[in-house]
């Protein structure tokens, strides 16, 4: 039961919340209700003051330095007070963005924190199974047919031909008996299916890996015209396996979930508003 409330993804929101408040008062004690005078910088500040400085420059500041650090940090702390005396932060896109980004930003890291279990993966695998798929891999000749050429005897011409590369007496280069394009080779090795559609369309590819191995067969369409083909070796396509795609799949997982957790997120905060949404007549501006 621990367990299963452990990985909901509000539980996660909720738990790293409260850490980076936390973290947020103990590195920020110079913050101060609205309106007040004092500010203190504390030890705990100084420290990160000068933390950075370290990372930033490969040394720690020297004592002029940090006294400068500090200097600039009571100044934004001050200018940010005043800023919002003034109600500066109000009706400004910028801020708001800001804003909004950093409170985007909690849920984002508590969809961090969930690592997919091995059956996480699987299921993802299988309801995406489409996204994942390894093609099918042809190889296969072909011969061109122009049907600006033949015209009406495109079909007839087919299947004569057909008859002489299936033939006894076959010629040792079938291309020679079509019409040739410059484009085109007269074989593809193994071939991915992706590959052949962008060389001769969607319909062309599908119908390729449907037609007989070891003989000619055919005409098949194409953008360019017709082919008489001989697929000579065919691998059909698969789902892989988890390990197979194991990085992409993790990736894919991820961002996945961090939007059901940042929907769930903003769900859960829209719950607590009563929106009213005052559309203007229709015609006026």
């Amino acid at each position: 039961m621990l367990k299963s409330v452990l990985r909901e993804p509000l539980v996660h929101f909720l738990l790293l919340g409260a850490a980076l408040f936390a973290a947020d008062a103990w590195l920020r004690p110079a913050s101060a209700p609205a309106g007040s005078t004092e500010i203190v910088v504390g030890e705990a500040r100084i420290r990160s003051l000068a933390q950075n400085f370290r990372r930033t420059w490969q040394r720690p500041p020297s004592a002029a330095e940090l006294e400068g650090l500090v200097a600039s940090h009571v100044r934004e702390e001050i200018l940010y007070r005043e800023a919002l005396a003034l109600g500066l932060d109000r009706d400004d896109a910028v801020i708001r963005r800001r804003l909004q980004q950093k409170v985007e930003f909690v849920s984002e890291e508590a969809a961090a924190l969930a690592k997919p279990a091995e059956q996480d993966l699987a299921k993802y695998l299988a309801d995406h199974a489409d996204a994942f798929r390894i093609p099918p891999r042809v190889t296969f000749r072909q011969v061109f047919l122009d049907p600006r050429k033949r015209g009406g005897a495109l079909d007839a011409d087919a299947r004569r031909l057909l008859d002489v590369l299936n033939g006894t007496r076959a010629p040792s280069d079938p291309s020679a008996l079509g019409d040739g394009l410059a484009l085109l080779e007269p074989r593809y090795e193994d071939a991915p299916q992706a590959d052949v559609a962008r060389q001769f369309g969607q319909e062309f590819a599908a119908d390729l890996v449907k037609q007989p191995q070891g003989r000619w067969s055919g005409p098949v369409a194409s953008g360019y015209g017709a082919h008489l083909v001989r697929v000579d070796a065919l691998v059909p396509g698969r789902l892989p396996t988890v390990d197979e795609v194991r990085p992409l799949l993790e990736r894919e997982w991820s961002n996945a979930r961090r939007q059901e957790v940042s929907k769930a997120f903003y769900d859960k905060l829209r719950a607590k508003y009563k929106v009213t949404v005052q559309m203007p007549e229709p015609g006026r501006p």
